[in-house]
């Protein structure tokens, strides 16, 4: 995928639409780990990589297909191009140690900080 490049920011405090590729409990295809949590993607957005901007779905202890719930924050890797959002159901609160952790086998190689909507 090309195009211009998706500023993963303007999703905090948004609802947003996510493709599942990877459902809670599927196999990683390099390592023998199992993805801790529901992981895909925002259609139609690219990301650095050029693929579109991923996303973990917190709040969603099932496999599911789609989703669509609202970006509570930002996973800003600071040694990688790649940011990842953070989407929940409605009125779902996660703290930054609980993403850290729900996320931890994924982001395991990455530094990051977690970023929150601005209020106004």
């Amino acid at each position: 995928m090309r195009g211009v490049q998706t500023d993963p920011r303007r999703f905090l405090g948004k609802t947003v639409r996510v493709r599942i590729d990877r459902p809670i409990g599927s196999k990683h295809e390099s390592f023998d780990i199992h993805y801790p949590v529901n992981y895909g993607y925002v259609p139609d957005t690219v990301a650095p990589d050029g693929e579109e901007l991923d996303a973990y779905v917190l709040g969603v202890s099932v496999p599911i297909k789609e989703f669509t719930g609202r970006c509570i924050a930002l996973i800003h890797r600071t040694n990688d191009n790649e940011d990842k959002l953070v989407v929940t159901p409605e009125n779902t609160k996660f703290s930054d140690e609980e993403i850290r952790a729900l996320t931890k086998f994924p982001e395991l190689s990455f530094e990051s900080i977690i970023i929150r909507e601005q209020r106004q």
